[in-house]
């Protein structure tokens, strides 16, 4: 006997992602995840605060003068970030 309401487990859950709208939790929480291997663990020592809000990433840093250096790289940083999701998620950031 054949079924015919058969799903994969992959399609459940992007059916369940998308009827709760969870794709931009899940996008910040794969930012917040790359962050470290995107800067380093020196960067990340002084990171005290990573928030992506629509398609920028806000970080909150506790040094002025590192603040300054990432300011120069951060269309670098934020190329590397959506390359090591798999997609574009960030379009600027902005370092506080």
């Amino acid at each position: 006997m054949k079924k015919d309401n058969t799903y994969e487990l992959k399609e459940l859950l992007q059916q369940l992602v998308k009827a709760y709208r969870w794709s931009g939790k899940m996008d910040e929480m794969k930012v917040r995840d790359s962050w470290e291997k995107v800067v380093g663990k020196m960067i990340d020592r002084h990171t005290t605060e990573v928030h992506l809000k629509g398609t920028t990433l806000f970080v909150k840093l506790d040094s002025s003068a590192l603040r300054n250096e990432l300011m120069m790289a951060r269309s670098k940083i934020a190329e590397s970030i959506n390359k090591e999701i798999g997609k574009k998620v960030i379009d600027d950031i902005i370092f506080r």
